[in-house]
């Protein structure tokens, strides 16, 4: 062999090693060890809300982390496209038998600001408001507004002689979709003041009669919109969990759903059997009433199959995770 091709790498690596030195290929570490935290990128109220979104966003884990024992596994986190209600500036129907109405990413206050500037717009003869209550009394009908299932969200009624109106839903649908700042915008008169001001309203697990119950601290009707929105969005995937049918008679949901005991076998277990599929189980969900505010969801096995307390309680805990 040729002496000086023999001497060919150690004289590259040399020259890459001068080439670190110089600053060519930079070691960041010590970069990024002295970084110091810069104040948060500030962007105009007059932005187009809708544009922006989180980067890499990261999805919640729903329900609470409460340890089972040793075998205890944190829920899965909630899918990315299946939200816990409206985005930010959004609005979105919601429907509950002949009863509809608007959900939209707004606090109260600003919507109720909207909705005062809507009806003088159209010129509607205005026969009693109330600003704490959030209620507008035209010759035309009654629009109210009241805090949303989620934090910072609002519901928006439009009704005459009790049943919906939806001409005017429409029009204030239109109207809050050509805002792009309504969720930025400041809130006007009394409801800004707190008055309308959103309460506690997380969903909570609780045991009652050693049954695993979900607790949602608002009344039937708006659940089970509510409840039937988010399980069409995240219930769709194939094997796993899938909507399969909802009866809003007996506020009900019949999914299949892939409980935590099957998807946590082992490979001992899966070897021993010699099943190595995992095998979905057809459930039901059905909410009953506790009260004006109060509604109660339970969880049952369809037929002859059973379900476990552990597989309950996962179960709830997802259903919960996606009203936070």
């Amino acid at each position: 062999m040729n002496s000086a091709l023999k001497w060919m790498p150690l004289l590259a690596a040399l020259a890459l090693a001068g080439c670190a030195r110089e600053g060519y290929y930079d070691n960041r570490s010590v970069d990024y060890a002295k970084a110091e935290e810069g104040a948060p990128l500030a962007l105009p109220d007059t932005r187009n809300t809708r544009r922006y979104r989180d980067a890499m966003p990261v999805p919640d884990a729903p329900g609470a982390f409460a340890s089972q024992g040793d075998d205890f596994r944190a829920p899965p986190p909630r899918a990315l496209n299946a939200g816990s209600g409206v985005s930010a500036g959004e609005v979105a129907r919601r429907e509950a038998g002949d009863q509809r109405w608007l959900v939209v990413g707004a606090t109260p206050g600003v919507v109720w600001s909207e909705v005062d500037d809507f009806v003088t717009t159209r010129g509607l003869n205005v026969i009693s408001r109330d600003d704490s209550r959030g209620v507008l009394e035209t010759d035309q009908g009654r629009i109210s507004v009241v805090p949303g299932l989620q934090q910072g969200e609002s519901e928006v009624r439009c009704e005459q002689g009790g049943a919906s109106v939806d001409g005017c839903l429409r029009a204030l649908e239109r109207r809050f979709e050509q805002r792009s700042n309504l969720a930025s915008a400041t809130a006007s008169g009394l409801s800004a003041q707190g008055q309308m001001g959103q309460q506690d309203r997380s969903p909570r697990l609780a045991q009652r009669d050693d049954e695993w119950q979900l607790v949602l601290p608002y009344d039937i009707e708006r659940a089970w919109a509510e409840l039937s929105a988010q399980l069409d969005a995240d219930f769709s995937l194939e094997g796993r969990r899938q909507l399969v049918e909802r009866d809003i008679g007996s506020h009900s949901f019949l999914v299949d759903y892939l409980p935590l005991s099957e998807r946590s076998r082992g490979l001992w277990d899966s070897l021993t059997s010699m099943d190595f599929d995992e095998e979905s189980s057809r459930l039901r969900l059905v909410l009953s009433r506790q009260g004006a505010r109060q509604t109660l969801v339970r969880a049952s096995a369809v037929g002859d199959e059973t379900l476990a307390a552990d597989d309950r309680r996962e179960l709830l805990e997802r259903v919960g995770g996606l009203l936070r």
